[in-house]
């Protein structure tokens, strides 16, 4: 049997009917497209994972630095980093007061760098961290500890030498000069940017 053709209405219906497919096939396309393309460039800006390298600031509070005199609490000391000195200067260090022959101890675990007599700060000791990032300088003892060399491995506690006047420090007014740097150079260990202290000083002075 031979079909009849559809009405002419019936047939511009049906054209009408799927033109609306064909659009939306289009526009589901074209917004995968544009979806894809923007995974694409978030890809390429990825956040940085890797970890951030410490400031001195939070390399210091990770130290838990002690006291480095024998016996004197944090809450003790008194902060004369910003004291003024001769010649318009800032002092940029820690005056420990204590008795002549109170025990010196090392602020932290580490190496002896140097050990010398100056006429500024007398006897001294040039003290740095297990990663060579902080120096630590001791000066006007009285006495260094017998046995202490240059390149020799400390611990946090441990006796460096004694409280004293030596170098230019007043005879009436025993104390420890104590002063941290960052290490800018190892050659030139002694001149790096000095830090106050006395926040990261945590633990009170003790031999061990």
């Amino acid at each position: 049997m031979t079909r009849r053709a559809a009405p002419a209405r019936f047939r511009r219906a049906t054209v009408t009917a799927r033109a609306p497919g064909s659009f939306s096939e289009w526009m589901r396309l074209l917004l995968l497209s544009l979806a894809c393309a923007a995974l694409a460039a978030c890809g390429g800006a990825r956040p940085d994972t890797r970890a951030r390298p410490m400031t001195d600031a939070e390399y210091l509070r990770s130290r838990d630095l002690m006291v480095p005199v024998h016996g004197v609490k944090p809450g003790q000391l008194r902060d004369t980093y910003s004291a003024p000195r001769s010649g318009g200067r800032a002092h940029l260090a820690l005056d420990i007061m204590a008795k002549k022959g109170t025990r010196v101890v090392a602020a932290d675990d580490g190496y002896i760098m140097r050990i010398v007599k100056n006429d500024l700060g007398g006897k001294t000791l040039y003290l740095t961290d297990p990663a060579r990032r902080i120096v630590y300088y001791y000066a006007h003892l009285d006495e260094w500890k017998y046995g202490l060399a240059e390149g020799q491995k400390v611990r946090r506690g441990q006796l460096l030498g004694t409280v004293g006047t030596t170098g230019n420090a007043p005879k009436d007014a025993p104390h420890l000069h104590f002063q941290v740097m960052r290490m800018t150079s190892a050659k030139q260990y002694w001149n790096g940017e000095p830090i106050n202290p006395i926040p990261y000083l945590r633990q009170r002075g003790k031999e061990r």
